[in-house]
């Protein structure tokens, strides 16, 4: 049996967070499923969390950050802001993979035991597991600034599905080792 080459690992692995993502999307009205929620493990392999959410970012965020900003700031109706922003995920926002960075970001309030953990490790595994699918991703951890990118797309997000989020929040990146990476099957 051949081993999938490390682009070819990233690849499945974007696809399938693509699919999931738009079922958790269109079926369950934007809830994150199991495959968006990743065990965390140290390197040692003790459990750090049973569960913490991540997000898919865009190669190039802005168009996406952009409408989540307008949507959210535009209304103080939360229910008018999470039907814009499911309306936005459900159509053609995880249609294609390859418009996808493989860095998985995480968002926390400030202070949160976990991400202290994880940027005091540097680095953890993430265990995704549904649908007969499973991912070991060894990754590094490191903290953004409020102003990249990457913060910004993951704060503008979250803030579709939670209108009351504090503005003070932590969001990490968490950026796989795909040499090491391990998918069954």
């Amino acid at each position: 049996m051949t081993e999938p080459s490390n682009d070819t690992l990233r690849d499945r692995f974007l696809g399938w967070q693509c699919r999931i993502r738009q079922i958790a999307m269109r079926q369950d009205e934007g809830r994150p499923s199991p495959g968006m929620r990743p065990r965390v493990l140290a390197g040692d392999g003790r459990e750090i969390s049973a569960a913490m959410t991540v997000l898919l970012v865009p190669s190039a965020p802005e168009e996406s950050t952009d409408f989540f900003r307008f949507q959210s700031l535009k209304t103080r109706d939360p229910k008018q802001t999470y039907e814009k922003g499911l309306e936005y995920l459900q159509a053609t926002h995880f249609q294609h993979p390859k418009n996808f960075s493989d860095d998985l970001t995480a968002l926390f309030n400030t202070g949160a035991p976990l991400a202290e953990d994880l940027l005091a490790m540097g680095g953890c595994v993430l265990e995704f597991d549904q649908f007969s699918q499973r991912y070991g991703l060894p990754c590094t951890v490191r903290l953004l600034a409020q102003g990249d990118p990457a913060f910004e797309a993951t704060y503008w997000h979250n803030r579709i599905f939670n209108p009351a989020m504090p503005g003070d929040v932590t969001v990490l990146a968490l950026h796989p080792d795909w040499t090491s990476a391990q998918a069954e099957p």
